[in-house]
């Protein structure tokens, strides 16, 4: 699943489905999409990715306490 980064604008691969849906997790292991060559994975925080088209990512997925609201 590709992500991008509100940063600086960049795709990010997001290598771990599973913590990006965990709302317990604040970081998410994924990869930029940088030139010709693989990108080494990194930690990124969960609160700072977008879906490309600039939506933000559900609250089920960021907050464990969604529910409580």
């Amino acid at each position: 699943m590709f992500l991008k980064d509100k940063t600086n604008g960049e795709l990010v691969e997001i290598l771990t489905l599973k913590e990006l849906f965990d709302p317990f997790q604040g970081e998410v292991s994924g990869r930029y999409q940088q030139g010709e060559e693989v990108q080494d994975p990194e930690k990124l925080k969960k609160a700072e990715l977008l879906f490309p088209s600039g939506e933000v990512l559900p609250k089920c997925w960021i907050d464990p306490h969604y529910r409580d609201d």
